[in-house]
C-alpha cells in the first residue's frame, strides 16, 4: 500500500477561484484567479505540490505590468507546456462590445514564470456568437492540433489555434468560430480525453450564487455535438455552496483523476469569497463520471 496522506480542503489559503490544474512531470500545479473586485484582479499567483498535500505559493507569475493592454479582471488561466516553453492563456478587462480586452496568451521558460505577453494584444478581442471572450481552455487533440474552448454569457465557442499560438486558423470545415453551446451552459468550459472519448465539461448557474455547478457530456469528436448527460459537482448543505468553474488533473502514473474547483464556505456570502479545493473524480464501468462528493479531508495515496 502507498502512503496515505490527508488532503485538506481548501488546499490553499486566501480567496481564489477558477483553478486550472495540471501535472508537469512529477509536480502538480494550480493556477487560479485571484478572487477580488475586478479592479484588484491585476495579477495571478500559482501553487505547486509534489504530493497534493503541501502547496508552495509562487506569487505574481503574471501581472498587468507585463500585459500592457490589460487593466483589470484577469481571469481563469489555462496553461500548457509546448516544447521547452510554458504558456498561460487568460481573460482580461471583462470586455463588452467596443471595449479593449479579451483572451490573451503569455509565455515563460518555467511553470512559475515570469510570464510575458506573447502578442502585445489580445488573441481574441471580439464577441462572436454572443460569447464573451473569457474562460478559455486549450486542448491538445490526439493529432497534435490545439483547440480553444471559451465563452461567457451562456455561449461557448471552439476555435483552432495556430501551432505557435499567435492566432486562430480555419477548422476542417473552413469555419473560424464554431458555437458548440450545450444545454444549460453558462461558462467555464473544460475538455479531456479518456479511452478515446472526449469529455466536455462546463459550469452552470450564477457564479455569485449557491447553485453554481458543473455538468458534462461525452462525444466522439472535439467539436461535439455535446449532449448534456449529468451534473458532476454541486453545492452540499453540509460542506459548501457555489461549487464550480473547475479543471481536471490526470495523474498518468496511477491513472487517478482529480477535479480542482472553487466553492464558497457555508459561512460566507460575499461573491468573491471563494476557495480552491480538490477531490478525486471517479468513473463507472461505462465511463460515466460519478457525482463528486465534496470533502473537507480526503485520503490521497
Amino acid at each position: 500500500m502507498g502512503r496515505v496522506v490527508a488532503q485538506h480542503n481548501p488546499i490553499i489559503d486566501g480567496w481564489y477561484a477558477d483553478p486550472e490544474g495540471i501535472k508537469y512531470g512529477k509536480t502538480y500545479w494550480i493556477f487560479p484567479t485571484y478572487s477580488d473586485k475586478y479592479e484588484k484582479q491585476v495579477f495571478m499567483d500559482a501553487f505547486s505540490s509534489a504530493d497534493l498535500k503541501t502547496w508552495k505559493k509562487h506569487a505574481r507569475v503574471i501581472d498587468t505590468s507585463s500585459v500592457k493592454w490589460a487593466q483589470k479582471a484577469m481571469w481563469a488561466p489555462a496553461v500548457l507546456q509546448k516544447g521547452k516553453q510554458y504558456y498561460l492563456f487568460f481573460g482580461a478587462n471583462d470586455i463588452h462590445p467596443g471595449e479593449v480586452g479579451g483572451i490573451g496568451v503569455a509565455v515563460a521558460k518555467k511553470p512559475e514564470g515570469p510570464y510575458k505577453d506573447l502578442l502585445g494584444r489580445p488573441l481574441i478581442d471580439t464577441i462572436v456568437n454572443g460569447a464573451q471572450p473569457i474562460d478559455q481552455f486549450v486542448f491538445r487533440d490526439k493529432d497534435g492540433s490545439y483547440y480553444m474552448y471559451y465563452g461567457g454569457w451562456g455561449h461557448c465557442n471552439i476555435v483552432k489555434l495556430k501551432s505557435d499560438f499567435t492566432g486562430i486558423e480555419p477548422m476542417p470545415d473552413g469555419t473560424l468560430y464554431k458555437e458548440i453551446t450545450p444545454e444549460n451552459y453558462v461558462e467555464g468550459p473544460y475538455m479531456f480525453m479518456r479511452n478515446g472519448k472526449y469529455y466536455f465539461m462546463w459550469s452552470e448557474g450564477g457564479w455569485t450564487g449557491p447553485d453554481y455547478k458543473v455538468a458534462y457530456a461525452i462525444a466522439d469528436s472535439p467539436i461535439g455535438p455535446f449532449k448534456r448527460l449529468a451534473t458532476v459537482l454541486q453545492q452540499d448543505p453540509a460542506v459548501a455552496t457555489g461549487a464550480g468553474h473547475h479543471s481536471v488533473i490526470h495523474s498518468v502514473q496511477d491513472d487517478k483523476y482529480y477535479i480542482v474547483y472553487h466553492r464558497r464556505p457555508l459561512n460566507e456570502k460575499g461573491a468573491n469569497h471563494r476557495v480552491v479545493c480538490i477531490d478525486e473524480m471517479n468513473f463507472d464501468k461505462e465511463g460515466h463520471i460519478l457525482p463528486v462528493k465534496m470533502t473537507f479531508n480526503w485520503a490521497a495515496k
